[in-house]
């Protein structure tokens, strides 16, 4: 099973004085990701700990890097600078498993 990790960073929108829930656009973001967490596209997603700027790690199941982009350029924190896309990898899990 192949499946694409993205790590976010926050944006050039991103306010470093206040926590993440509450950023301009909280329940927007929130309510698009659950979306995608719903119908499995997100399999499993959450902020890293103990870095200097906020970032998130997120795991997809999806057909290509590409389907992963165009998908989250639709989140409301991607299109107002609040978080960027630094990169996207193909992985590839060889220890444990998930559920489906």
């Amino acid at each position: 099973m192949v499946l694409f990790a993205l790590i976010n960073e926050q944006g050039p929108a991103w306010d470093s004085k206040l926590p993440m829930r509450n950023q301009k656009g909280w329940n927007e973001h929130a309510a698009f990701m659950d979306a995608l967490a719903d119908e499995g596209f997100i399999v499993l997603g959450g902020p890293l700990k103990n870095y200097p700027k906020h970032r998130t790690l997120l795991i997809f199941d999806a057909p290509d890097q590409e389907t992963v982009r165009a998908r989250m350029a639709a989140d409301p924190w991607i299109r107002d600078g609040t978080l960027r896309i630094l990169d996207i990898y193909g992985w590839e899990i060889l220890l444990g498993t998930l559920k489906k």
